[in-house]
């Protein structure tokens, strides 16, 4: 279990060292080229203009440069492609126990990572130049939300097709096939997830519940006996907490798009690669694990079917949620520090839950 525990570790502490060490030359380039919003304010999902957000941040959107989040999955794929060149031209046995790249495992996660980063990356860069097609900029949520579904669909047929996993863990059922409604039980899922990902909206906020949940999912997989897995999920914390470390307040960046869409992403995959593919239960925690993501998607679907539904009248303040306990006079360091302890005390449930569960 030592080397297990070594093999996890080691891609963390690497990916984090990494990530300080590219940040200075990132941030430069982003300052320089004023990687941010050219005008500011956001919109609300209706359309309408976001009167509480912007009052609140309206003025940091366009000092702020976006793609911070470039930092986490460049420094995990700069740490995976260093152990993998170290084991593969190198005759020292650490190095090929510290591998972790593997096709059963990991290529699934880290072609998910790299897709979505791209893309949200090409989602932020139309949202600095203030075009694609939508009034705040960038794409529109229904057209980030068709590729989101599109690439869950093919992933999901990967699963279902290539590696023959149709089931789910069930509390007290056990495994139940579900057979071909696997595939849309993950693209919804999928989906779901991603929406939460509106939650960078406030400095370190997203960075550090990202982290809790790989962690708590690294620990899932540990204990799933998918060592490569969980040193995956060590490596994109490593590079979360390297984001972190220039994101708390003030920011020095946003995670913005190619963070947010990676990550979220990514962690369905992982969840569902701790479920029956790993002979684990890693789906059915994945609401506790992720609770703050869930209900920061369930407060903004509440606020629009309030607003659709009593004309117009509204159940918070601002969504996402978060927004709310701003606009209710909490400092926003206040509202970080809250849904931090909140993320790791649901993530740890989560984790107890699939383990003994």
């Amino acid at each position: 279990m030592t080397i297990e525990i070594i093999k996890i570790l080691i891609p963390s502490i690497l990916a984090f060292f990494i990530g300080i060490g590219i940040t200075p030359t990132i941030s430069d380039f982003l300052y320089r080229k004023k990687m941010w919003k050219k005008k500011a304010g956001k919109t609300t999902i209706d359309g309408k203009e976001a009167t509480v957000f912007n009052s609140i941040h309206k003025e940091k959107e366009v000092n702020t440069p976006r793609l911070g989040g470039s930092i986490i999955w460049l420094s995990a794929f700069t740490t995976a492609f260093i152990i993998w060149f170290l084991s593969h031209l190198t005759s020292i046995p650490l190095f090929d126990q510290l591998e972790f790249i593997s096709r059963n495992q990991t290529w699934i996660p880290f072609f998910t990572l790299l897709l979505g980063a791209g893309f949200g990356a090409i989602d932020d860069l139309l949202e600095i130049n203030g075009n694609g097609g939508h009034i705040a900029g960038g794409l529109s949520l229904r057209k980030r939300l068709l590729f989101v579904g599109f690439l869950s669909l093919i992933i999901s047929l990967w699963f279902f097709v290539k590696l023959d996993v149709s089931s789910i863990f069930i509390p007290v059922v056990g495994y139940l096939n579900i057979g071909w409604l696997f595939v849309p039980l993950f693209v919804l899922t999928s989906m779901f997830i991603y929406s939460g990902g509106i939650i960078d909206g406030i400095d370190g906020l997203a960075g550090g519940i990202f982290a809790n949940a790989f962690a708590a999912y690294g620990i899932i997989a540990l204990v799933n006996n998918q060592i490569d897995l969980a040193a995956f999920c060590g490596l994109i914390v490593g590079g979360i907490l390297a984001f972190l470390w220039f994101n708390i307040p003030p920011a020095r960046f946003y995670m913005s798009e190619t963070g947010s869409m990676a990550l979220t992403l990514t962690l369905t995959v992982v969840a569902f690669m701790t479920d029956a593919l790993g002979e684990g239960r890693g789906l059915i925690v994945l609401p506790l694990i992720a609770l703050p993501l869930v209900l920061t998607t369930l407060s903004v679907i509440i606020q629009l079917l309030s607003k659709k539904l009593r004309n117009g009248k509204k159940i918070f303040h601002s969504t996402p949620i978060h927004h709310h306990f701003e606009a209710l006079g909490w400092p926003s360091y206040k509202v970080t520090m809250r849904y931090w302890i909140f993320s790791i005390v649901f993530a740890s449930l989560g984790v107890m839950l699939a383990i003994i569960g």
